[in-house]
C-alpha cells in the first residue's frame, strides 16, 4: 500500500513507475498488492521515489501503513483499481471490435458478422460496468457486508 500511495501522490501510473524504476509492471502490481519485495526492487523503487529504500521495507510498512491508510482510503483505492480495469476493458472492446469491423467490411461485405462478437463481448462489458458502478443490487458493497455479517454471526 505504501508503494501505491507514493505512486498516486506523484500522479504516476504503474507503467510510469515501472519505467522509472526499471522494474516490470507485473512486479509493481505484485508489490502494491502487499507481496514481499527483494532488496534490489526496494532500492530501485527508493531511487524512483527519491527516498531511502529502508522506508519501503516490509516491517516498517506494516507497522506504519496500517495506521496511515484509513479504511476509506483503502476502499477508494480499490474502487479506482476496479474503475481503471473497466476502462481498460472498454478500450480493448472498442479497439478489437473496430478492427474486426474493418476486417469484416474489407473481406465480406455481404454479411455483417462482426455484430455477433460485438454483441457477446458488449454484454460482458455491460455487466462489468454495472458491477463497477454498483448498479447490480445483489453484488454491491451492501450485499458483501450482509454476507460477511451472516458468516460471522454478528454486525460489523
Amino acid at each position: 500500500m505504501l508503494i501505491q500511495k507514493l505512486r498516486l501522490q506523484r500522479g504516476w501510473s504503474q507503467e510510469q513507475l515501472a519505467e522509472l524504476s526499471g522494474l516490470s509492471v507485473r512486479t509493481i502490481q505484485r508489490l502494491e498488492r502487499g507481496q514481499t519485495a527483494s532488496v534490489e526492487s526496494l532500492k530501485a523503487l527508493g531511487a524512483a521515489f527519491e527516498i531511502d529504500f529502508s522506508h519501503l521495507k516490509e516491517p516498517e510498512m506494516n507497522a506504519t501503513m496500517s495506521q496511515s491508510v484509513s479504511a476509506d482510503e483503502a476502499l477508494a483505492l480499490a474502487h479506482v483499481r476496479n474503475l481503471r480495469g473497466f476502462y481498460i476493458h472498454l478500450a480493448q472492446y472498442g479497439i478489437v471490435i473496430g478492427f474486426l469491423a474493418i476486417v469484416n467490411l474489407v473481406t465480406w461485405r455481404h454479411y455483417f458478422w462482426v455484430v455477433w462478437p460485438a454483441l457477446g463481448w458488449g454484454i460482458a462489458v455491460l455487466f462489468h460496468g454495472l458491477r463497477v458502478f454498483d448498479k447490480v443490487p445483489f453484488l454491491n458493497g451492501e450485499w458483501e457486508r450482509q454476507q460477511v455479517e451472516k458468516h460471522l454471526g454478528r454486525k460489523l
